[in-house]
């Protein structure tokens, strides 16, 4: 259980009512997501909660209305709204562009509590999607993946993130390869039939030719640690 000061359980019950007071539905990520799927308990000043594009503006205006001050702080996926020293993230699309909020990540939600107040989580899923891009130099998020499939691994729909994944299998690929070195004991929790289907795409890459054009994906996974390629190497971005 994640613990909270009186205040902080205050801020959190105040905010949960003025989001679903909104009428649209909503997710909750961050650490509440991270202790449910990886018995990880965090300390956290904040919510993190997932939308569309097409209603998060709705939950901005519900938590407008109920005192909290508000911004748009990028209009490609990110709001907030601040009481003191606490807020709720908005998010409703990834910095990198890629897993952008939609439809589904509402019907896969996951029912939870949070301070008392009935919620659905962020998907296992989709949690994993978003965290196996997060490979900056002051946060990786790997460890979060590894401890999530150590815990969950048997509830996952592999099938799912794999589609979720499916232009980026490598990376999935890559997570789950460390996985399997971080759990030599938990192999088992990643089935067999997706170690085969990622090992015979990597296979088939090896009998056709390299692209021609150079391209580097790194800024997909970091905003800083990439740039040198993009400004000095001649590499295109993605």
């Amino acid at each position: 259980m994640i613990e909270t000061t009186t205040e902080a359980a205050t801020f959190y019950t105040r905010a949960l009512a003025a989001l679903n007071s909104s009428g649209v539905p909503f997710l909750i990520g961050g650490a509440y997501a991270m202790q449910t799927y990886a018995g990880i308990v965090r300390e956290t000043k904040d919510l993190d909660v997932f939308s569309t594009a097409g209603d998060y503006p709705i939950l901005l205006q519900a938590m407008a209305g109920a005192g909290f001050e508000v911004e748009i702080t990028d209009a490609t996926w990110l709001a907030k709204a601040r009481e003191g020293e606490y807020y709720v993230d908005i998010i409703f699309g990834s910095a990198n562009g890629v897993s952008t909020v939609d439809h589904t990540w509402l019907e896969h939600g996951y029912p939870a509590e949070v301070v008392g107040q009935p919620v659905k989580l962020v998907s296992v899923e989709d949690q994993i999607w978003q965290k196996c891009f997060v490979q900056d130099r002051f946060r990786y998020d790997g460890a979060d993946v590894a401890h999530i499939v150590r815990k969950w691994g048997s509830e996952i729909d592999w099938a799912r993130l794999l589609g979720r994944m499916e232009a980026h299998w490598e990376l999935l690929f890559a997570h789950l390869l460390q996985f399997r070195y971080i759990y030599p004991a938990d192999r088992s929790l990643v089935p067999v039939w997706l170690i085969h289907e990622l090992q015979s795409r990597v296979n088939a890459q090896l009998t056709v030719p390299v692209p021609t054009e150079a391209v580097c994906r790194g800024p997909l996974l970091s905003r800083t640690q990439y740039v040198v390629d993009i400004e000095e190497w001649s590499y295109r971005e993605r």
